[in-house]
């Protein structure tokens, strides 16, 4: 009998962590769980340690470690808490594979730290490769360590070049749903609340992410993330607004032929890619029929109405430092719209003045990374408290 391969899952009780855990549930021969890891949510946390028997799990939120180890005390599952025993869970000789599922910046640290320990890592925090691409992916090549894409649109190229290895890419086309205000203008925009950002057409994400793709800063970071894992130029992406969200990306080649990975939206199909590859394992996933869609329609995204796209596109081209600081004013500016202290249309007024703002730094360390993640959000809060007042929510 084969091995099971061992997943630690970081964010195990947000949108992808939870459909992770499906996946492994319906493929128990293929997998074993070995850590899991949540912020806060301690409850649900121990019923996932309770049915799938981990070696270990960790809280981040450290005033809930009693009640997650007086639950788990006599279960023979070790219990951490604090992110630092995120990063230090990454060690365990017996992980095989990291899925990163942490939301934002926190994955970083605990992401490099598998790589250092020769982890494979699964990737769908996509803020670690937008923050510190370069020094990721130089940690991977020395450590000759896989970073396979979870995101459905970095999933779609990695699978589109599956035996192509050798052949040149001439561009990618990243596809967007175009979200939920999609051919709406700013004037539509200035009244938008957070139920109406938060109800997605075709996707059910974390409120996070829901609100990146409604502002189309999801697909910004997904330009950056891509440039990193398939190591190429700016000018070689483009992101393309396909509203079926049924073509998840395409990959044109330097003969110009194009290939295009096709299903029903699903985060399940990518993460067990992920999780298995270069196995296919079989599912019983909804599967796509042609004649459900008979129309599959494309557009040019409007980076007039929708700034954030623009703003990524400008950082992705300065590089350096500038993701980092467009990364953190864009997680204050979500979470103070969320909070209902910003518009939705202020959003990207509050990125474009800390990327004014924050020091550049072409060639930044991780102590650089750091500082600047810290300034950014400083800056970006004294912002929000200044202009809160001022705005009409």
């Amino acid at each position: 009998m084969k091995d099971k391969r061992h997943i630690a899952i970081l964010g195990s009780t947000g949108s992808i962590g939870t459909q992770a855990l499906e996946v492994i549930r319906a493929n128990k021969s293929e997998f074993e769980v070995e850590v899991l890891t949540a912020n806060s949510n301690a409850d649900l946390l121990i019923q996932q340690a309770l049915e799938f028997k981990p070696n270990a799990v960790v809280i981040a939120n450290e005033r809930q470690y009693k009640h997650v180890s007086d639950s788990l005390t006599n279960h023979h599952i070790k219990v951490y808490s604090g992110n630092e025993s995120i990063s230090q869970a990454m060690e365990m000789e017996t992980i095989d594979l990291v899925l990163t599922a942490l939301v934002g910046y926190a994955g970083l640290k605990p992401t490099m730290n598998a790589i250092k320990y020769g982890k494979s890592i699964a990737l769908a925090n996509k803020e670690t490769l937008v923050v510190a691409g370069d020094l990721i992916t130089s940690l991977a090549r020395e450590k000759a360590v896989n970073i396979f894409p979870v995101d459905s649109e970095h999933s779609a190229i990695f699978q589109c070049l599956a035996g192509e290895w050798e052949n040149k890419i001439e561009k990618i086309y990243l596809t967007a749903s175009g979200g939920p205000f999609r051919n709406k203008t700013i004037d539509d925009l200035k009244n938008i609340t957070k139920e109406q950002a938060l109800n997605h057409p075709n996707w059910q994400m974390g409120n996070k992410v829901t609100i990146d793709s409604a502002s189309l800063m999801n697909k910004g970071l997904e330009m950056i993330e891509a440039k990193w894992l398939f190591n190429l130029k700016p000018e070689q992406i483009e992101v393309i607004v396909h509203p079926q969200s049924i073509i998840h990306s395409l990959v044109q080649f330097e003969d110009g032929s194009m290939k295009a990975q096709m299903g029903l939206p699903d985060m399940k199909l990518p993460i067990q890619y992920a999780l298995s590859y270069p196995a296919r394992l079989k599912s019983d996933f909804p599967r796509f029929n042609f004649m459900d869609y008979p129309e599959l329609t494309f557009e040019q995204p409007d980076t007039k109405t929708f700034r954030n796209l623009a703003l990524a596109k400008e950082a992705m081209k300065k590089g350096g430092n500038m993701p980092c600081i467009l990364n953190a004013a864009n997680e204050i500016a979500v979470q103070a719209f969320l909070d209902d202290k910003i518009s939705f249309v202020s959003m990207p007024d509050l990125i474009e003045e800390c990327m004014q703002k924050i020091h550049f730094i072409e060639k930044p360390t991780l102590d650089d990374y750091e500082s600047t993640d810290k300034e950014t959000r400083r800056t970006a809060l004294e912002i929000v408290k200044i202009n809160s007042k001022k705005i009409n929510i």
